[in-house]
C-alpha cells in the first residue's frame, strides 16, 4: 500500500489537521500487462496499470474515541484489505469531537461533509460519484456513520455502523440516560436532558423525517461484536430502524468484543462481502 499522512490547514476548522489517506499500490503497476519491468521481469498477473486521470472508489473510514486517523491502520491489516480491493481509504482526524460542530468552535460535522470531500476529490485521486463513495466507522464513529446517513444521506453509496458506543442514539430514553450520567465531554457536545430532541442529534426524528421525505437512503449495515459492553445499544437501535421501516443490515461476530480483533474482521467481511465495490481502478471514459 501507499499510505501518506496529510497536514493542512481547514478553514472551516481554523487549524492544521492531519488526515491519513491510503492507495492500493500494490495492486498496481507502471506497465502494461505483459510488458516487463524495469527489474526485466514479466508485470505480475492480476495487476492493474498507473493511468493518468484514473480513479478509486473511496472509503472514509471513521476512527474512535480517544484514537486519531493513525490508529486503524496500525492496530488492523485494513490496508491489506483495501489492497486486495483496489480501494482508496481516508481517515480524519477529529479528536473526541463525535464529529459535530461543537459548541466551543470546531466544526467538525461542517468540515466532514464539506471541506473534506473537496480537499480530497481535488487533490488525490477518488472519485466523486456517490456509488463509489462509502463511510464505515468503529465506536465513535460507528455513531458519527449512523448519524451521518441520517443527516447527508446523498454523500454515500454505503454505510458502515460498527459498534457505536456513547452518543447519538435512536432511543431517546437511552440518549437522555446517557446524559444524566455526568460525563462533561459527552454533555458539552449533546447538552443536558432533552436537549437533543429535534435537533440533528435526534436520530429518531431525523429517521422518521427521511421516510415521510422519501429520502433516498444508503444502504445501512450495522455491525458488532456479540460480546460487547454496548451489545443491547447497538442491537437496540437496529431494531428501532427496522421497527421504523427500514431495511437494515445487522451482522454480529461471534465472541467479538469492543476492540480492534473485533473491528479488523469486520472490516474483512466490509470489503469482501458488504460493499458493492468494482475491485479496479477506475479509468477514463470507463463506466
Amino acid at each position: 500500500m501507499g499510505i501518506l499522512r496529510f497536514n493542512y490547514r481547514s478553514e472551516i476548522l481554523s487549524l492544521n489537521t492531519d488526515i491519513t489517506v491510503v492507495y492500493p499500490t500494490g495492486a498496481l503497476t507502471a506497465w502494461e500487462n505483459g510488458e516487463p519491468s524495469l527489474r526485466g521481469f514479466p508485470t505480475e498477473q492480476g495487476k492493474r496499470p498507473y493511468r493518468e486521470g484514473m480513479k478509486f472508489q473511496t472509503v472514509y473510514l471513521l476512527h474512535g474515541g480517544g484514537d486519531d486517523d493513525t490508529l486503524p491502520y496500525r492496530y488492523t491489516m485494513v490496508e491489506t484489505y483495501a489492497e486486495q480491493h483496489n480501494l482508496m481509504l481516508v481517515t480524519p482526524q477529529v479528536k473526541d469531537s463525535f464529529y459535530l460542530d461543537t459548541p466551543y468552535g470546531f466544526k467538525y460535522h461542517t468540515y466532514i461533509t464539506q471541506e473534506l470531500p473537496r480537499v480530497i476529490r481535488s487533490l488525490f485521486a477518488s472519485s466523486d460519484k456517490r456509488e463509489d463513495n462509502f463511510l464505515i466507522g468503529f465506536a465513535m464513529g460507528g455513531n458519527a456513520a449512523l448519524q451521518l446517513a441520517f443527516t447527508n444521506p446523498e454523500m454515500f453509496n454505503t454505510v458502515i455502523a460498527m459498534s457505536g458506543g456513547i452518543g447519538v442514539t435512536l432511543d431517546r430514553n437511552e440518549m437522555n440516560r446517557q446524559l444524566g450520567i455526568g460525563l462533561q465531554r459527552l454533555n458539552a457536545m449533546f447538552g443536558e436532558k432533552d436537549e437533543f430532541l429535534g435537533t440533528d442529534n435526534d436520530l429518531y426524528a431525523l429517521a422518521e423525517k427521511r421516510l415521510t421525505d422519501g429520502t433516498d437512503m444508503p444502504r445501512i449495515i450495522m455491525a458488532q461484536g456479540s460480546d460487547e459492553f454496548i451489545h443491547d445499544r447497538v442491537y437496540n437501535d437496529q431494531r428501532i430502524l427496522k421497527e421504523l421501516g427500514y431495511d437494515i443490515t445487522y451482522y454480529e461476530l461471534p465472541g467479538g468484543k469492543h476492540d480492534f480483533f473485533t473491528w479488523d474482521a469486520l472490516f474483512k467481511k466490509s470489503f469482501d462481502e458488504w460493499l458493492p465495490l468494482k475491485e479496479k481502478p477506475i479509468y477514463p471514459n470507463e463506466d
